[in-house]
């Protein structure tokens, strides 16, 4: 079946990064912004830290943002709540700088575009961690724009995680698609490549690849230029 629509992953795929460095730089940035205001650095980063654990166990009963910060209100205490407008502030201005620390592939545009040229949908599958500000910022440090995308997820939006199915099934139901219909491109043996348990086909990127489990690499697989000979196969 030829494809009705391209999920891209962002972090480590469309956005190039190590992502321990990106993640330790971030945490850098965020503890400097609050710690004069009283939060101690360890403890803010160990707080996020469970807050994320809450949204990858989200079992759809609530949305991501909601799961965090019930979560991470719980461990830092009630003026978490109050000081929620500085965490807002971090991503519009602070959050920036952690642009340093991604690379900028052309080509993440270029695929992107011909993807478009192609006649598919295109949609942003990123892990929804983050708010939507923050997923916006790292889309243009990769090139693009949000607009380029049909819809991208974030942490206001979605009720699960990868690598829980039930994410790309979400994804799927907000795009009223079948999931055979879908070609996922991600850089993620498993929270990326696990989208093939629902039947979707996946091109596994190989640019930042992350492969903890050291697991046999048995899908389509390679870097943008192999990526793109892949889209214009499947779509001939």
């Amino acid at each position: 079946m030829k494809p009705t629509a391209i999920l891209f992953d962002l972090d480590g795929t469309l956005l190039p990064m190590d992502q321990d460095v990106f993640t330790k730089s971030y945490f850098r940035l965020l503890a400097a912004k609050m710690a004069p205001y009283g939060y101690e650095p360890k403890s803010l980063v160990d707080g996020v830290w469970s807050g994320t654990a809450a949204m990858v166990k989200n079992d759809g009963s609530r949305t991501n943002e909601e799961a965090f910060w019930e979560c991470f209100g719980a461990r830092m205490g009630a003026r978490v709540q109050e000081h929620r407008h500085l965490f807002d502030e971090f991503y519009r201005a602070d959050f920036q700088q952690a642009r340093a620390f991604c690379g900028l592939n052309p080509l993440a545009r270029e695929s992107v575009a011909l993807a478009k040229d192609l006649g598919l949908r295109v949609a942003l599958a990123t892990n929804p961690l983050f708010p939507s500000f923050a997923t916006e910022s790292r889309i243009r440090w990769a090139g693009l724009e949000p607009e380029d995308f049909e819809t991208f997820t974030s942490y206001e939006n979605c009720r699960t995680c990868k690598p829980n199915p039930d994410y790309y099934r979400e994804l799927l139901d907000r795009l009223n698609l079948r999931a055979q219909e879908c070609v996922m491109v991600g850089n993620d043996a498993d929270e990326d490549m696990v989208a093939e348990t629902l039947g979707m086909d996946v091109f596994l990127l190989t640019d930042c690849l992350i492969n903890r489990g050291n697991r046999e690499i048995v899908w389509p697989h390679g870097d943008f230029n192999a990526l793109m000979d892949y889209l214009r196969a499947r779509a001939a």
